[in-house]
């Protein structure tokens, strides 16, 4: 019979067992820290995808840019990305940030960052083609502050994400946006520099362009009637604590519309969840999402459109001719009031038919051929146990990775990129690329059929799988992150990045940059 270990070996064996565990577990910890300062560009996993082998993206490095798209041709950096027409703006506008007490009711206050002293700010307003020039003043944000332009195509130089585009602007400082308003639609400003926070407290507004004027209405002659005379009604929908607000104001928002006349409702959903919207009293068409119109949309009642976080829809509402009011729902605690003065009617609860973009509208040519990429790639979302930046937890995972080893899609100008979503992480994630507007061709293997759904916001559900296409036709660096803004600063996102093109900003403690 063999002999106990002496109680010195008992207490060897258990020190390498400990050791066994912990020294991993600090090589874990101690690998996760994140660098003082660092560049996007140096950060994250080059992922080339698969198509055709192009040379200049097979040898690109981890560097963001050591070949451009042809040998021996410079680097491009994103302050070189700007808008190119020269001379004064067609629309020039002054934006002031501040951190203040606002009033959204009597009664209730709230802290908040305030854009020229209300929050949402001023919507800033363009015609189609319109050079616009905003300058931008931080007067008291103490992280310092950007404009991120949602959903608008706008040179990369503009794009507002601090660390990446430009650096924060300081307490006192100024920058510039300079970009034409090229699509007609509705959109949205936020802050990019620690946005989880300043967009919750209200740094943000509106941003609609409207079609030159004769220019055809992709809804069709009936929905171009309607839109000729419409009450043309911005509702910028934000959470402050319990109290939804429109316009920065809670609960109704009445606006006067005659009987038998059409409103076209723009949602503006600036919160981090999904939000359902309906009409009651009167039927409805979605005109829009994500600032693109919705080809031959029907008409529908008692269904619910769900706009994603950081998305938005344009809903056509033609005012009962009865004199009654029509009523549209936002999520259920706010709404805006369409009639005569004095109409009001009653709140109804979510219908129990959502409409579903990937059916809804006539089907038109999407303008590229999704079936013959240039690029194709993956992006899956898990979760998995881990260290970020020495922080341990559940954490996102992209291509089962954690931050900061998340993809580095790298594209040339003119790929026609395709791209598979899947979603495993056990919640719900809007998804959102910068400077580019996706379409989406199906959904858990279902094709597509309605209008092409266009979006630069996309829901994807736990389990859910998207196909999506776009062509990359706007170089930079570009962010493609979840817009629940708390799940980007946990590292759910990856970068799109265009072989030859770098950055002189850095992020990490040391620079004061913190886009997320």
């Amino acid at each position: 019979m063999a002999a106990a270990p002496s109680p010195l070996a008992r207490r060897a064996l258990a020190g390498l067992a400990a050791a066994a565990v912990v020294v991993p577990v600090t090589v874990l910890w101690q690998t996760s820290r994140l660098s003082a300062q660092y560049s996007v560009t140096e950060m994250g996993v080059v992922e080339l995808g698969s198509g055709p082998r192009v040379p200049a993206l097979a040898d690109h490095g981890r560097h963001g840019g050591d070949h451009a798209d042809s040998p021996g041709a410079s680097l491009v950096t994103v302050d070189e990305l700007v808008e190119t027409r020269t001379g004064p703006a067609d629309v020039a506008v002054t934006l002031t940030a501040r951190s203040e007490r606002v009033e959204l009711a009597p009664g209730v206050d709230v802290d908040a960052f305030t854009v020229n002293g209300t929050t949402p700010g001023p919507t800033v307003r363009a015609t189609q083609g319109d050079l616009v020039e905003v300058t931008f003043v931080n007067e008291s944000v103490p992280d310092g502050a950007t404009l991120h332009w949602h959903g608008m195509d706008v040179p990369n130089a503009a794009d507002g994400v601090a660390g990446v585009t430009q650096d924060a602007v300081p307490v006192g400082g100024t920058f510039t946006y300079r970009f034409t308003a090229e699509d007609a639609g509705t959109y949205w400003y936020h802050s990019h520099q620690v946005s989880h926070e300043q967009v919750r407290r209200g740094l943000l507004g509106a941003v609609v362009v409207d079609p030159v004027p004769g220019a055809p209405e992709a809804g069709g002659p009936d929905v171009a009637e309607l839109l000729r005379d419409a009450v043309d009604v911005t509702a910028v929908v934000h959470q402050f604590g319990p109290h939804r607000t429109v316009q920065g104001t809670p609960g109704e928002t009445t606006v006067e519309v005659s009987p038998g006349q059409a409103a076209r409702v723009r949602v503006v959903n600036t919160d981090n969840g999904a939000m359902p919207v309906w009409v009651s009293g009167a039927p409805f068409r979605l005109a829009a999402i994500d600032g693109t119109d919705v080809h031959g949309p029907q008409e529908v009642r008692d269904e619910a459109v769900v706009v994603t976080a950081g998305g938005r829809a344009d809903l056509l509402v033609v005012a009962p001719d009865d004199g009654t009011a029509a009523r549209v729902e936002l999520g259920g605690s706010a709404a805006v009031v369409l009639g005569p003065p004095g109409a009001t009617g009653e709140p109804t609860r979510r219908p129990a038919t959502t409409l579903d973009p990937l059916t809804y509208g006539e089907p038109t040519p999407l303008g590229l051929d999704p079936d013959t990429p240039t690029r194709s790639f993956e992006y899956s979302i898990g979760r998995r146990p881990g260290f970020v930046d020495g922080r341990p937890g559940m954490h996102w995972t992209v291509n089962g990775r954690s931050y900061p080893d998340v993809p580095m899609f790298t594209v040339r100008t003119g790929d026609v990129v395709r791209m598979t979503i899947e979603n495993r992480s056990g919640e719900a994630h809007p998804m959102h690329l910068h400077g580019h507007h996706v379409v989406v061709l199906a959904r858990d293997g279902v094709a597509a059929t309605g209008s092409p759904w266009w979006v630069d916001s996309l829901d994807v559900g736990q389990g859910e799988s998207y196909e999506i296409a776009f062509v990359a036709d706007n170089p930079g660096i570009w962010m493609d992150h979840c817009h629940n803004l708390p799940h980007a600063t946990e590292g759910l996102l990856a970068h799109l990045m265009y072989a030859g093109v770098t950055t002189p900003y850095l992020m990490g403690s040391a620079t004061g940059n913190e886009p997320e």
